[in-house]
């Protein structure tokens, strides 16, 4: 009899909610979510199913997120105004999602977003890119099309980077793996002493013509590799070779003031400057 009240309350209980929900963003509908989706069986809907709540909010931030854009310098100098991102509030969803599935009358969720900051402003960029602390530039052969298509990359790669005081430069990580996917070619790369062809090959030009450049800026090295042969493109020893699953390039900036670098290609010429505030200074 007991059972029989408990399975009739629920009934009289759900049959007051609201089923659907509509998802918004913006005013627009995302999706439309039912309560009983999300119900945990075999407790009708009085009990959430973390399981299927947590792949919904997985699948929300994906689809809400966006990432946030640091402002930089086109190739003229000019600046380019940094851009807001956004993700899903995940505490507040939780409240808006919770007083539709355990109360009645919703009928739409306006997917709440919390605003990501970029970490480099117009007004930081432009305080910072006031003073050249140090330059240096490398030739290549312009010829061979694949190695060049690689400096390329690369070098667009660390262009308009900011290092913070205290923070630690990854060339690996900052340009990331090199792969066709990517639009990295093969190209002729040094390994082991013998010249070979490999994914990427070039790129150890931009390494090696950023050690340089940060090296004049009195930057702590450290991490950084030689090749086992020497290189035409620097002095000898004065190289900074890079593998994915290998050396690394990596430099400390113990100033007190951010970096930037900017790297650019003139026609076969590789030049990387570094800048900073105007009241940088090196001990």
């Amino acid at each position: 009899m007991r059972f029989f009240a408990f399975m009739l309350f629920i009934s009289l209980f759900t049959s007051t909610m609201a089923e659907e929900v509509s998802l918004t963003l913006n005013g627009m509908e995302v999706q439309t979510i039912s309560r009983s989706d999300f119900a945990l069986y075999p407790f009708s809907e009085l009990f959430l199913d973390q399981d299927k709540y947590d792949n919904l909010v997985k699948e929300l931030e994906g689809s809400v997120y966006e990432k946030p854009q640091n402002a930089s310098l086109d190739k003229n100098g000019n600046m380019i105004s940094e851009k807001n991102g956004y993700k899903l509030n995940r505490k507040l969803f939780k409240k808006k999602f919770n007083s539709f599935f355990f109360s009645k009358n919703n009928e739409t969720i306006e997917i709440p977003l919390q605003t990501i900051y970029p970490k480099v402003d117009s007004e930081l960029l432009e305080n910072i890119s006031q003073k050249r602390i140090s330059f240096y530039k490398t030739t290549f052969n312009p010829k061979n099309k694949e190695r060049v298509q690689n400096i390329h990359l690369a070098s667009n790669a660390i262009n308009n980077y900011v290092l913070f005081p205290g923070e630690t430069f990854s060339f690996n990580a900052i340009v990331g793996e090199r792969t066709t996917e990517r639009g990295y070619l093969p190209a002729p790369e040094i390994v082991k002493g013998e010249l070979t062809e490999g994914i990427g090959g070039g790129i150890c030009q931009v390494s090696s013509t950023l050690f340089n450049a940060v090296d004049i800026a009195g930057v702590n090295i450290v991490e950084r590799y030689s090749h086992s042969r020497n290189v035409t493109y620097v002095p000898p020893k004065r190289d900074a070779t890079v593998s994915w699953y290998g050396p690394d390039f990596k430099f400390q900036n113990l100033h007190q003031q951010p970096l930037l670098i900017r790297s650019k290609i003139v026609n076969s010429h590789v030049i990387i400057e570094i800048f900073s505030s105007e009241t940088f200074s090196i001990q």
